[in-house]
């Protein structure tokens, strides 16, 4: 369920009665980037993303991020960076636009917190109206973030970049949508 750009969700054991949690996207502040910094993954899950700090500081020298903290409630839950080339000046007149980073932070896995968030990234590069597609990539191996992809609706391209599997997700407004973020 959706309220005002934000996505409702059930957190995980959710007793009847319960308040349910409410998952946003938010811009990170002086206030708040290092609160962001300090999120992580499991350990066996780190060989798969960058950690918070790098993507940051990548994200100061590339003019094709956009980023925003993840957050349940009121407490920083993860990260995500796009790499959208509509943000350049000017815009190529193709824009593409890929989710370079995304990250949930090990306490917030399992609840429906990346669901919810990636939703609403999905949305957002949607309601652009510029990009045909969002491509995502992973690398191929136990644990990897493949299977949570393939249920957000991103299907294989069969291009492999860098050792990197590439997916993509249509975003044409015939394209099915992804799941709801209500969940039990």
């Amino acid at each position: 369920m959706s309220v005002a750009g934000h996505a409702v969700v059930m957190p995980k054991g959710h007793i009847p009665g319960t308040r349910a949690v409410l998952v946003s996207l938010r811009e990170i502040t002086s206030e708040t980037v290092r609160q962001i910094t300090r999120l992580s993954v499991s350990p066996e899950q780190q060989r798969f993303v960058a950690s918070n700090a790098i993507s940051l500081a990548e994200a100061l020298f590339s003019p094709n991020a956009w980023y925003r903290a993840i957050y349940a409630g009121e407490s920083p839950a993860g990260f995500v960076m796009l790499y959208d080339e509509s943000l350049r000046t000017p815009p190529p007149p193709n824009p593409q636009a890929a989710l370079w980073r995304f990250m949930v932070d090990t306490q917030f896995q399992g609840q429906g917190v990346g669901t919810a968030a990636l939703e609403q990234v999905i949305a957002h590069v949607r309601s652009k109206g510029l990009f045909s597609s969002l491509l995502v990539s992973y690398v191929p191996a136990p644990g990897c973030p493949e299977k949570f992809y393939l249920r957000a609706g991103f299907r294989h391209t069969g291009r492999v970049d860098g050792g990197e599997v590439v997916l993509e997700l249509s975003l044409n407004a015939n394209a099915p949508l992804t799941s709801s973020t209500l969940l039990r």
